[in-house]
């Protein structure tokens, strides 16, 4: 028997969140530094699949299956394809790096009392939707992808309610009411769309007879699964439904603000570079690769849907006060970029909406962590707090500043490649919507430089006076990511290389072909 690689890239996190946890109150360093140990024994696993994943083989690679609950068929499947080993190798570096930029976010206010453990809850509950999120880039069995789907908006939830920002305006109780409202409507929410898509996990098993997707397709492929039109719509939108609020799409995103603008910045990267794109990923390996036909019957809607997404939450952006709550309308309008990518169909669209996934974690991370340490300082959201801050701090201001550029695209980062592919690849099909979609751009450039004229140019405020720059701890956070932004915006081919194939695989799902450019012929 192998060793079951992606079960322990999986269970190693979740070991350290159980080590993490148990660690006696008043040994809070050690908690830090165990649940850290862990979350780079997990990148190394996660370079260890990523080296040996072959892009040419199989499509689902370091297979594993044992029966788990074999009266209803459920089985512990696990598998990678190309998509799935991306968005593996994202969470797996990001976590680390979120932990360091939370070192001291959950240190209680008061040290005398040695009863509770609150940094020890935090980072074992990172670590605990660490291992969630990873299985379910793995899981190749619908009910236990279903499974981790709902699981991880456990401790989401108690990092959201129990952890949220200090730098609150108003009271404690103001505070603590705002973040309890947050927290139950990121709950709600998802939990609505999952409760919708465990209709539709029922109703497929009662079609398919199986909630493996490997015997799904071999089934679709022989011709002993046929699925009526109306009940394939039906599924699919039940499956749809749910990916859409975690992804989050218009309309269904209002929660995401709240979320992110009353947790701790980590906990936003968590919310936004992580465990959002497990929606994203959904769709592209259940919603195309297990309804084709209803996928493309609704794909006009939803990339009216994107679009709006862009745009609105563009527009949103602008016009924010809150440096949290701005970032996050960004990301809703990113989300609508790798939605329309995906139902572009076009190889194009679906490999820059999978690039997207990945691109969008880091600089988001790079952004919202550096704004995290700036708003720590000060001890305040909101921008017009802020002014001249590049005089006191240039160091903060110059990551904060590539940050951004990442942010809004600019060639030479990471997101433009995926943004340019997204673009093209819809522009070959839906030229209208690839027009509107350039306006998005438009708008990112002026929210970004906007907020960071506001914040960092201009004269010196006095209460930002004597801000210090980025300690080490906080270099160690911010120059990593902006390296990796450099990297993957001049020489994306690591990650096209494992995610072409993947593309490949589902655009034969959906049965769809690239258009063929029209070349007029010589005179």
């Amino acid at each position: 028997m192998s060793f079951p690689l992606l079960t322990a890239t999986a269970a190693l996190p979740a070991i350290g969140a159980i080590a993490t946890a148990a660690v006696p109150a008043a040994r809070r360093t050690v908690a830090k530094w165990l649940a850290l140990l862990f979350s780079l024994g997990t990148l190394v696993l996660a370079g260890i699949v990523f080296a040996r994943f072959e892009p040419g083989g199989d499509r689902y690679q370091l297979t594993e299956s044992r029966a788990w609950i074999a009266d209803f068929g459920v089985r512990y499947e696990l598998g990678v394809d190309g998509i799935g080993v991306a968005l593996l190798g994202l969470t797996a570096l990001l976590i680390p790096f979120v932990i360091a930029a939370g070192w001291h976010d959950a240190d209680p206010l008061e040290t005398k009392s040695s009863r509770w453990r609150p940094t020890q809850g935090f980072f074992a509950l990172i670590l605990m939707v660490e291992a969630m999120v990873i299985l379910s880039f793995l899981a190749t069995d619908v009910f236990l992808f279903y499974i981790l789907f709902e699981a991880m908006l456990i401790p989401m939830y108690f990092l959201i309610g129990g952890f949220g920002d200090r730098a609150h305006a108003g009271t404690d109780e103001n505070a603590a009411a705002q973040r309890s409202y947050a927290a139950v409507k990121f709950l709600l929410y998802n939990l609505a769309g999952g409760l919708i898509m465990l209709a539709a996990v029922i109703g497929l098993y009662v079609v398919a007879g199986s909630f493996s997707l490997s015997e799904i397709a071999e089934a679709r492929a022989n011709g002993s699964l046929e699925m009526a039109t109306s009940t394939e719509r039906w599924l699919f939108l039940g499956f749809f439904f749910a990916f859409a609020v975690k992804a989050p799409l218009w309309p269904l995103h209002t929660w995401l603000p709240n979320a992110m603008g009353e947790a701790t910045a980590p906990v936003a990267v968590l919310i936004t570079a992580i465990v959002d794109k497990v929606g994203t990923f959904a769709m592209l390996r259940f919603c195309l690769g297990l309804f084709p036909e209803a996928s493309k019957w609704a794909t006009p809607v939803i990339i009216a849907l994107a679009l709006v997404s862009i745009v609105y939450g563009a527009l949103l952006a602008v016009g924010q006060r809150d440096i949290k709550r701005l970032i996050a309308y960004a990301s809703i309008s990113h989300f609508g970029f790798i939605i329309m990518g995906i139902f572009a169909m076009t190889s194009q669209g679906q490999s820059g909406a999978t690039l997207y996934m990945v691109n969008h974690g880091i600089s988001t991370a790079a952004l919202l962590l550096v704004a995290g340490f700036l708003i720590t300082r000060r001890g305040s959201r909101l921008i017009a707090d802020y002014g001249g801050v590049q005089k006191v701090a240039p160091v903060l201001a110059g990551t904060f500043l590539i940050g951004g550029l990442a942010t809004l695209s600019l060639p030479g980062l990471a997101p433009f490649v995926s943004e340019f592919l997204v673009l093209v690849g819809t522009f070959s099909v839906y030229p209208v919507a690839g027009i509107i979609a350039t306006s998005g751009i438009v708008l990112a450039a002026l929210y970004v430089l906007v907020l960071y004229q506001r914040t960092m140019t201009g004269p010196v405020k006095e209460s930002v006076r004597g801000m210090p720059d980025l300690k080490a701890r906080e270099l160690v956070v911010a120059v990593p990511l902006i390296a990796v932004l450099i990297f993957l915006g001049v020489f994306p081919k690591p990650l096209t290389e494992v995610v072409n194939p993947a593309v490949e695989h589902t655009m034969s799902d959906v049965q769809k072909k690239d258009p063929q450019p029209e070349v007029e012929a010589a005179k």
